[in-house]
């Protein structure tokens, strides 16, 4: 590098260093603390919608030195029931799942019935008021929701008669140091049934709320009854 080179970088540098500062940090920030996430696809409806902005809490399991998968501090481990945000086995692409297995657990399905540890989850008729949110080409389909209960935490589940999808897993038991993730849209997903399973050190995050919720079907109009709202 030239002399001239020189004094000019370092005039950039006096002159946008508080901006750089700034920005170094908040990337570091939302790499190792929070930060947020949309969610373009709806393999996790009725929970979370297509254009849901998710706050993801990332220290709750250990913060991370930015830009890696190396924790710096332990954590708590991901518990049954918990929807994480984590990085694709496959390709490294960012996902958001609910945990259903954690190590040791023996995970099946029979049907549309999850069954953990030998106990089969219990169903009933979910909340319909959920369905106002779905975007039209999924409430074509003529949707089902059901409360799942029993297991972990209670949630609703959407279940799509017409499609074709895994419907019989295992029994499989999870791994030391694995999770085994579940969509809440148990027939319009890719989830462990289909990628295996996450081992904790892609696990990057809890999502902890909704901040913002733009409607793909409405010019991406805001979601007033979403805003803020928390995720069960």
């Amino acid at each position: 590098m030239t002399s001239i080179k020189r004094t000019r970088v370092w005039a950039l540098w006096r002159q946008h260093r508080s901006l750089l500062i700034f920005l170094g940090l908040m990337l570091c920030f939302r790499s190792a603390l929070a930060d947020w996430v949309t969610v373009p696809t709806g393999s996790m409806n009725p929970t979370v919608l297509e254009g849901d902005r998710l706050l993801i809490d990332k220290h709750v399991y250990g913060i991370r030195i930015p830009f890696t998968l190396r924790h710096i501090t332990t954590g708590k481990n991901p518990a049954r029931g918990e929807i994480v945000v984590f990085d694709s086995p496959v390709d490294g692409t960012s996902l958001v799942k609910r945990v259903i297995g954690v190590p040791g657990d023996v995970i099946a399905m029979d049907g549309e019935a999850l069954i953990v540890n030998g106990v089969r989850a219990q169903y009933a008729e979910g909340d319909a008021a959920r369905l106002r949110g779905i975007l039209q080409a999924t409430a074509a389909e003529e949707p089902i929701v059901l409360r799942e209960s029993g297991l972990a935490r209670d949630h609703d589940v959407l279940i799509l008669p017409r499609r074709m999808s895994e419907r019989r897993v295992g029994p499989l038991t999870v791994p030391e140091g694995t999770y085994f993730m579940l969509d809440d849209n148990r027939d319009n997903s890719g989830d462990s049934r289909y990628f295996g399973f996450v081992p904790r050190k892609n696990i990057v995050g809890r999502a902890t709320r909704v901040v913002v919720s733009l409607n793909p079907d409405r010019h991406y109009a805001p979601r007033g009854d979403r805003f803020l709202s928390p995720l069960n």
